[in-house]
């Protein structure tokens, strides 16, 4: 098999050169997952949008920052982090006290998708070329990769521009079943 790179426990935490010589190529588990997680979104932009799923099915009214944690299965420490962000973004009014907690700033319709995801994942890098400092590719000056990479990126954008979060939350009976301030109790239903 024509692989080449570091192999063993700490082979996904590197970047590696990889040399196919006889296609198809199989990747080791460990780098396929290690790619997998490559894809996925950060922790902070799927609780930032757990909690503004969470106010939104409860629009008007205030939940609590811990009540979200517990439901969402989230470190409330790391919640508060995301609720204060997105209340610096102006997506959520915090209320402090004992009566105390978050709302939407603004109307679900209002608050798209696209526009979470891009100032929660804006600043990290899609990819190693992406970045302006501590880029070591050595490909840099002659790879079309990037602007590929740079189009699909902006499509993902663009698709999730059409999504608001009234669209995430109409209609749901699973999330209203989940997410749903008890009447008359000022906390959340939450199955757990």
């Amino acid at each position: 098999m024509g692989l080449r790179g570091r192999s063993g426990n700490d082979a996904h935490k590197k970047v590696h050169l990889i040399f196919i010589k006889d296609p198809p190529l199989r990747l080791p588990y460990k780098m396929a997952n290690w790619m997998e997680e490559m894809m996925r979104l950060t922790i902070r932009t799927n609780l930032a949008m757990r909690t503004l799923m969470a106010c939104a099915v409860n629009e008007g009214q205030i939940v609590r920052r811990h009540e979200i944690a517990l439901c969402c299965n989230a470190s409330e420490n790391h919640l508060a982090q995301v609720v204060n962000t997105l209340g610096q973004l102006g997506y959520l009014e915090t209320q402090r006290g004992r009566a105390g907690g978050i709302r939407l700033a603004r109307p679900a319709q209002a608050i798209s998708v696209g526009d979470v995801f891009r100032d929660f994942e804006g600043g990290t890098p899609f990819a190693e070329c992406f970045a302006s400092q501590g880029n070591t590719c050595p490909l840099i000056e002659s790879c079309l990769l990037k602007p590929a990479l740079a189009v699909a990126v902006e499509s993902f954008y663009a698709a999730l521009d059409r999504v608001s979060l009234a669209d995430l939350v109409a209609d749901n009976a699973g999330l209203d079943r989940l997410l749903s301030v008890a009447p008359g109790s000022h906390s959340l239903v939450c199955p757990v």
